[in-house]
């Protein structure tokens, strides 16, 4: 029997199970109603976060940001386009630095916008600096080589 995904929902973050052979981008969540996967990565704050990166069994790809950062601003529709290419294979998510401080802390993060990749509750790869989307695409295939079109 194939292994089901667990999905946490960026809106509330309830975790969700979804069985691999249902479409994961109609799949709601079951604790809010939400879709689990809109092509918009969510802002999220540390609780969702954190069950993020130690419930989902999806890897997850962060972008710590800030509201008065110009590159962070200037990413995000690149990040976003990267999202609708990447999920639901994969989960994006954005961490604003300013309201999460003692998360981007915890990830010593030193600049904005800095990029990580967790994968299975681990930091994966991480890079600082904006990225165009097929950037940010490549950078995530070149770490988890499952992850294909």
């Amino acid at each position: 029997m194939a292994q089901q995904n667990l999905v946490v929902c960026s809106k509330c973050g309830g975790v969700n199970r979804l069985p691999p052979a249902r479409n994961a981008t109609d799949a709601k969540c079951g604790k809010c109603a939400n879709r689990l996967f809109s092509g918009h990565p969510e802002d999220v704050d540390a609780q969702v976060f954190d069950r993020q990166i130690t419930r989902s069994n999806l890897p997850v790809v962060v972008d710590i940001w800030a509201p008065w950062c110009g590159p962070c601003k200037a990413m995000a529709p690149a990040y976003e386009a990267a999202a609708q290419e990447l999920e639901p294979r994969v989960r994006l998510i954005k961490l604003n630095s300013d309201r999460q401080q003692v998360v981007a802390a915890r990830l010593g993060i030193r600049s904005i916008p800095t990029t990580i990749l967790f994968h299975g509750g681990q930091e994966v790869a991480r890079v600082s600096g904006a990225m165009t989307a097929g950037q940010i695409v490549r950078w995530v295939r070149d770490h988890l080589p499952m992850v294909t079109a």
